[in-house]
């Protein structure tokens, strides 16, 4: 009797070909704006459907995205698959899995592989690779060669005060600073991760950089800015040169009443730095398989063109660049920089140390 009772409860498992454990739940994190989350969550979507097997749980962390990662990593509850960018990787490395072996590296650029991978081993796969570049308002200016310098900047800047406008967007952290260090030859840490924050390039660059707003008042103060961004001051015709990076390349498109278009800070002494982003798994992911294949759905040449094509992402893929075409803006500065780009030298402590000089530079 208990024989036949067993056959009859197991034949509906049998029918529907399901079991308690027919489906791999899988955790998945990353910041973003509302725009980006809501694209991520369509291509979570899309997978589900390829996948049906899998479960994808987003989690959405829109703020100290990496101080909470670091606290899910410490209670040993990471997520399985997270975005990372090569800021913060050294940090996470020994937690993370090796992925060279589940793409095809021709498939994007080099510097993305590079900046993603330590020791030889990549440890994320690459989505974006990120150049700031110049937003420049062409109504009060007009469109720089892409081989000008900063003294060609300055002589620019001279002619936009005399129209009581703002020459350049100026914001007091390191990040920002960057792309004046790489100018003149100077850095935070050289190759061999040495502080060369102190050395005369970086504080020729640092004089630089503060008397752009300090001493000739071609950048906004704090007391200037007040509640808006530099963002939104460039968007309001206030200030005629902005910098940032591919992703605000949509707002701008949408917010902007004035011609406009995009071209390179000037390269200076050495090519300028570059960020990328990328989805990376965890060691304790658990389950690896199904977490490499949202992974490679994530990175493949459809999900890049579908980022590509919102406009807010430079893709680390070579066959999703040529969708950053737009000529009236000249959106292919973005692609174009790439080849004029190295990585950032990150070390360890890379998120520490530039906070701690965030605070004592006083930009």
């Amino acid at each position: 009797m208990i024989k036949k009772f067993f056959l009859i409860a197991l034949i509906p498992l049998i029918l529907c070909g399901c079991s308690k454990n027919s489906t791999d739940e899988i955790t998945f994190s990353s910041w973003g704006s509302a725009t980006e989350v809501k694209i991520i969550k369509n291509l979570i979507s899309d997978f589900e459907k390829e996948n049906p097997s899998i479960k994808v749980k987003f989690m959405h962390i829109p703020q100290n995205y990496f101080q909470k990662i670091h606290l899910l990593f410490a209670s040993n509850t990471p997520p399985d698959v997270l975005f990372v960018n090569n800021l913060y990787l050294p940090v996470y490395a020994s937690y993370l899995e090796d992925l060279s072996g589940i793409i095809e590296t021709n498939e994007f650029y080099k510097q993305s592989l590079d900046g993603l991978s330590i020791d030889k081993k990549l440890l994320a796969v690459p989505r974006d690779i990120s150049g700031v570049v110049l937003y420049v308002n062409l109504d009060k200016t007009t469109l720089p060669d892409s081989s000008w310098t900063l003294d060609d900047l300055m002589e620019k800047c001279k002619k936009i005060q005399s129209q009581n406008l703002f020459c350049i967007s100026y914001e007091d952290k390191i990040y920002w600073l960057m792309p004046y260090l790489m100018y003149f030859g100077g850095g935070v840490l050289d190759n061999n991760y040495n502080l060369i924050i102190d050395n005369p390039l970086s504080k020729k660059s640092i004089t630089f950089y503060k008397d752009l707003k300090n001493k000739y008042h071609y950048a906004p103060t704090k007391s200037e800015v007040g509640s808006l961004t530099q963002a939104q001051m460039f968007i309001d015709g206030k200030i005629v040169f902005y910098l940032s990076g591919k992703w605000m390349y949509p707002k701008i498109s949408e917010k902007a009443k004035f011609n406009w278009a995009v071209i390179n800070f000037p390269y200076g002494k050495n090519a300028q730095n570059i960020d990328i982003s990328g989805w990376a798994i965890s060691k304790n992911a658990k389950n690896k398989d199904a977490s490499i294949k949202l992974v490679k759905y994530l990175s493949d040449k459809k999900s890049s063109e579908y980022f590509t094509k919102t406009g807010l992402i430079t893709p680390a893929r070579v066959d999703t660049s040529n969708l950053i075409k737009n000529i009236e803006h000249n959106e292919k500065v973005f692609i174009d920089t790439i080849e004029k780009s190295k990585n950032t030298s990150i070390s360890n402590d890379y998120g520490k140390l530039t906070d701690k000089l965030n605070n004592q530079l006083d930009l």
